[in-house]
């Protein structure tokens, strides 16, 4: 069942059905179709039906259209992922923007290349600063080793030259194994690479090369104190600078297929320390030279990006605005010359006026020589269904559409819900104390709602300023159900006058039941504080919330049933009246209705009757006496005559419904498809199915099958429903016990420690001031 938007100056609504609709057709000039479908999305009015349904997206007239806003909402998707990448959060304005959706297509190409070439200038930089951040510390590292290296060499030569030996060479000195004298001839030229490895893979790494080279490599590395950014990948990682030596091109490639598979980054290294000194030095002016680049790059495209987002929002809305209106265009479809476009769809009647000036106003700012052309079209299809609604019912049909939208003229739950809904919370929340300060909070934003309408809100604050008005009634009924309760923050109060009880003695300063007396005349509104209770005894309060939570739902499922009721009366559904409704009625009440009532007796006379025992023993035992749990003259007898209608009404549901159905159908089955319009929701429905796919045929067995579930779910659902409203008391009591928990366990003892320090505080003063006499 579709469903119409909401909204729009209308004339006085009716707040129980759905408005009455309309089929019409509109026949719409080419040159103003853009114009008007904008027009109608704004007012909000018109359903509109897909006239070329057998059409693939591919084939209809606006494809290109489409595919053009949806190339635009990539673009500001893009920007919007830059935004939150960069901090930068778009503006929310409520100022339309005045751009043409060519001009906006143009400079939002614009802008893409620019910030995509920016994105990518931007990671060429970082990338060669990252790699210059490296090579400076490779160059500091590795620097060290051979400085270091290079100052025993010569301790070495000057005790060789003190010993007269001479000949030894300078060039691995590294290599602290080697014999310190060896023939010249025999010395071999050996090779090194420097770079840095990743500290989690620098032990494998070496294992590796060792038994890759056989062990004909010397391997020197340096922690690196802080995570360095890796050039590649971009992430903070913590390295290891690391000089490898080796001899031969073999070993060297070895060692490079090693680092490429470790991802160790390789940099040039001069063994000369004074070439050291001159890279580093080159190495940090490029560092400073790349920095003061990448910071003017980072502001213009700061710049560029709040330029983006404060007109975000007004390109965004735009761009969907395009892509809907575009959307819509492709549901009608073209007239013979091809110089017009024919739209059907769903108004209410209120709106023809609304409409008609909609359709003029397009013409006349299309400058368009003919206007449209608007004719309401005879049907038999049902109707969608569309409710009015205001600021302050909007949420509540919410509430509703979340469950499933009524049928066309159905009755509005919504009406009840704007009462029963709210209720249902205060019985759960009856406190007067956390209602105030609930009230409190609703308030505000009823007090700020039209700042904050034309404000950007976020997600759960956008969720509680919607349904402002249901936070107020929730309120308004937890103050009187805690009034009822007499609970203030869980503690109750004698505001309306003293309690009615009191106690003989001091043995019973905590019971409520043993030990009191009557003394003072009955509490005058809501619970006497006494019925509260302890912890040790089951409150008499719990017991009133359990039985009127049961009250409460048995209420309200008859409700439902009389609102289903009258809907079969509105559309003169007399199966549905006599052979669905009437039997669901007997039986409800027969059983729950009839619990109801002994609930209400035992209030009454103050009997000690078990309802449970009564309720059960009706079925197991109807025959049996009583007893004391007898609570009026022929009790016996009225059960027995409630459980024979709960029984009789399980087959009256079941059985007639099918075949009366099923004899209504093959008296309808020589009439035509244009036959007059029936009155009732099911001739709605299968004319609705005439129009599109001829004569339906009729499964009995289909509707008995779906009559015996529904019997079922109805009889199983009395039982499981009825116990499911205690979860009002049980979420009552639940409310109750916390807030009496968080009262003397935090308030109070958090009172008695303020107590405390006071004390403590004054005993000071006090004793300071006596050693000042003394």
């Amino acid at each position: 069942m579709g469903e119409v938007a909401r909204g729009g100056c209308c004339p006085p609504m009716d707040l129980f059905r759905s408005e009455p609709m309309q089929l019409v057709q509109l026949i719409i000039p080419i040159e103003s179709a853009h114009r008007t479908v904008s027009y109608l999305g704004d007012l909000g009015l018109l359903q509109f039906k897909d006239l070329n349904a057998d059409k693939s997206p591919f084939q209809r007239t606006y494809a290109a259209q489409i595919r053009r806003s949806g190339e635009m909402a990539r673009r500001l998707r893009f920007f919007k992922e830059q935004m939150l990448k960069a901090g930068v959060s778009p503006k929310y304005s409520t100022t339309p923007v005045d751009v043409n959706i060519d001009d906006l297509e143009v400079k939002l190409t614009e802008i893409e290349s620019e910030l995509t070439e920016m994105n990518a200038n931007g990671e060429k930089l970082q990338r060669s600063y990252n790699e210059l951040v490296e090579y400076k510390l490779v160059l500091q590292k590795a620097g060290e080793f051979f400085h270091s290296a290079q100052s025993r060499a010569l301790e070495q030569q000057r005790e060789q030259e003190s010993c007269h030996l001479s000949g030894e060479s300078i060039e691995t000195p590294l290599l602290q194994d080697q014999e310190l004298s060896v023939d010249s001839s025999k010395q071999v030229k050996l090779g090194f690479l420097a770079g840095l490895v990743p500290r989690e893979k620098s032990m494998v790494f070496e294992r590796i090369l060792f038994r890759a080279t056989r062990g004909n490599v010397f391997l020197r590395q340096a922690t690196v104190e802080d995570p360095v950014t890796d050039p590649v990948s971009g992430e903070k990682t913590e390295k290891n600078v690391f000089v490898v030596f080796y001899a031969g091109e073999k070993a060297k490639a070895k060692i490079l297929k090693i680092c490429e598979a470790f991802g160790a980054n390789r940099y040039p290294f001069a063994e000369e320390l004074g070439k050291q000194a001159q890279m580093i030095t080159e190495v940090s002016g490029r560092l400073l030279e790349l920095k003061t680049t990448l910071d003017a790059g980072l502001l213009h495209r700061n710049n560029l990006l709040n330029t983006i987002g404060a007109q975000f929002e007004q390109w965004d809305v735009l761009v969907r605005k395009e892509k809907s209106i575009h959307h819509t265009l492709n549901m009608l479809s073209l007239d013979v010359t091809k110089k017009c476009l024919v739209a059907e769809g769903w108004s209410p009647v209120f709106a023809t006026k609304q409409i008609q000036e909609a359709l003029q106003r397009a013409a006349l700012d299309s400058n368009s020589q003919v206007n449209a052309i608007f004719q309401v079209l005879q049907t038999r299809e049902l109707p969608p269904t569309y409710f009015r609604t205001n600021k302050f019912t909007s949420s509540f049909q919410g509430i509703i559409d979340s469950y499933g939208v009524a049928k066309y003229q159905e009755a509005n739950p919504t009406v009840y819900t704007v009462v029963t809904f709210p209720f249902l919370f205060a019985v759960m929340f009856g406190d007067w104390g956390h209602g105030i300060c609930l009230l409190l909070a609703a308030l505000y934003f009823i007090i700020r709602e039209k700042k904050l309408s034309s404000q950007k809100l976020d997600d759960i604050t956008e969720m509680t300023f919607g349904g402002r008005y249901v936070i107020l009634l929730m309120a308004i009924f937890s103050i009187y159900t805690g009034f009822i309760y007499n609970e203030f923050f869980s503690v109750p109060f004698a505001i309306f006058a003293p309690s009615a009880y009191d106690c003989r003695d001091l043995s019973c300063r905590d019971a409520t039941t043993v030990g009191l007396i009557k003394v003072r005349d009955t509490y005058p509104f809501g619970v006497d504080p006494v019925w509260h209770g302890t912890r040790s005894e089951l409150p008499f309060l719990n017991s009133l919330k359990m039985k009127m939570s049961i009250l409460l739902g048995v209420a309200q499922m008859n409700l439902g049933i009389v609102m289903s009721y009258f809907n079969a009366i509105f559309f003169r559904n007399s199966v549905n009246v006599w052979f669905q409704f009437i039997p669901q009625m007997i039986f409800l009440n027969s059983l729950f209705g009839y619990l109801s009532l002994l609930i209400i007796v035992k209030w009454a006379t103050g009997s000690q009757a078990d309802l449970y025992h009564i309720l059960i023993y009706m079925f197991l035992s109807p025959t049996d006496d009583l007893g004391e749990n007898q609570l009026f003259a022929g009790q016996k007898n009225l059960q027995l005559v409630l459980l024979l209608l709960a029984v009789i009404s399980v087959p009256w549901m079941l059985l007639p419904k099918p075949f009366i159905l099923k004899k209504q159908h093959e008296a309808r089955h020589g009439v035509e498809s244009y036959a007059p319009l029936q009155s009732t929701d099911e001739s709605l429905q299968v004319e609705s199915n005439h129009d599109s796919h001829g004569h339906e045929e009729f499964e009995f067995s289909e509707v008995f099958v779906h009559q015996l579930i529904h019997t079922i779910e109805f009889v199983l659902g009395a039982v499981s429903n009825t116990a499911s409203y205690l979860r009002l008391w049980a979420l009552s009591l639940a409310h109750s016990e916390l807030s009496s928990v968080f009262y003397e366990k935090v308030l109070m003892m958090a009172w008695g420690y303020v107590k405390f320090i006071n004390l403590c505080y004054i005993f000071l003063l006090v004793t300071r001031d006596v050693d000042c006499g003394m």
